[in-house]
């Protein structure tokens, strides 16, 4: 918390949240902050009550430059690492517009007595939209037939139109959420409204739940035509799906992960694709990110629809997430307890 003087804030947003989504919202929440500007690789000039930084993920000399004199870091990814730190001894908060603060230095920030706090829930709106919709692109050959008559003005998308072709729709399907979070309770919620037969594997979930609680990932594997991952990325829940896991899926059974890339085993998948054990997959996030020109995956276009990460990428969330790195300035200006503090 402050002692009554004016604070230096300085806003470390990226192409996505905006460093000056950031500055209006801290202004929103803290009009006593003091007034520049920093943009990585720019001169300084006068703008605001919040200085602001565009980040680099390799810039720490950068943020130690801007951080002269600061005692709060607002970012996205900037680098937060014991040597920065180190040299920015007024630092005393630093919250990350992320669910996580991967690019900051715990162990570091304790010893310095470094408050650090993120943005749980920022994307969980989307994220659970843009699994629906991968769902349904996957399920209805949507990408598939775009494809050949908005690129080459060939109707030959239209075979989809054939019994053996044609996809599956929601109502009445079995559909197996792994994982039922701030992302997967939503999903849950959308697909009930479209009439799918709901079932929902967390052991760490009590209490009600929209579909069917199942007690075993083996039991909800086999008796669902379609899976969707919403799991924590844990050491326990690396791999947690592979080949065995695959292998309990009703034959032409559809995989779709928008969550982390390592709770699927990709190699797997392949095979399963390949194999015709698994019809289709809907995937937004990879083992290896980029994924790699090398990728089995490429060669499946049309059992599979691949997009580079985006299930969080909205306007509302990168504004929801300043929002609530903002309010965490402000409880910690107001000496307010912080509501989501790490450290």
């Amino acid at each position: 918390m402050t002692d009554g003087n004016s604070v230096r804030v300085v806003a470390a947003g990226d192409h996505f949240v905006l460093p000056s989504l950031i500055t209006r919202a801290v202004r929103h929440e803290v009009e006593e902050a003091r007034v520049t500007e920093v943009r990585l690789g720019w001169p300084l000039e006068p703008f605001g009550p919040v200085a602001e930084v565009r980040e680099a993920s390799d810039a720490e000399d950068e943020m130690i430059e801007a951080l002269a004199g600061a005692q709060v870091l607002v970012t996205q990814m900037g680098p937060v690492t014991e040597r920065v730190l180190a040299a920015c001894p007024e630092l005393r908060l630093v919250v990350v517009c992320r669910g996580g603060p991967v690019n900051v230095n715990l162990d570091a920030a304790k010893q310095r007595d470094v408050r650090v706090c993120f943005a749980p829930g920022r994307n969980a709106a989307a994220t659970a939209e843009f699994t629906v919709g991968m769902m349904l692109a996957a399920l209805r050959r949507i990408p598939q037939a775009h494809d050949p008559l908005a690129r080459q003005g060939s109707w030959e998308g239209a075979t989809y139109y054939t019994y053996e072709q044609s996809g599956l729709e929601l109502e009445d399907l079995p559909v197996g959420l792994v994982g039922y979070g701030a992302v997967g309770s939503r999903v849950a919620r959308v697909l009930c409204a479209f009439g799918a037969r709901v079932m929902v594997y967390d052991p760490y979930v009590h209490g009600e739940i929209h579909g069917l609680r199942v007690t075993s990932l083996d039991e909800l594997l086999g008796r669902s035509q379609v899976i969707t991952l919403h799991a924590r990325l844990t050491p326990e829940t690396r791999g947690l799906i592979g080949a065995r896991e695959l292998g309990l899926l009703p034959s032409g059974a559809v995989v779709v992960n928008v969550a982390r890339g390592p709770l699927l085993d990709e190699g797997a998948l392949c095979d399963a694709l390949e194999s015709g054990r698994v019809s289709a997959a809907a995937l937004d996030t990879y083992e290896r990110e980029p994924l790699p020109a090398d990728s089995r995956l490429l060669g499946l276009g049309d059992r599979v629809v691949l997009t580079p990460h985006l299930g969080g990428a909205s306007r509302a969330v990168a504004q929801k997430a300043a929002r609530i790195a903002a309010e965490e300035v402000g409880r910690w200006v107001r000496g307010e307890p912080l509501a989501h503090c790490l450290t």
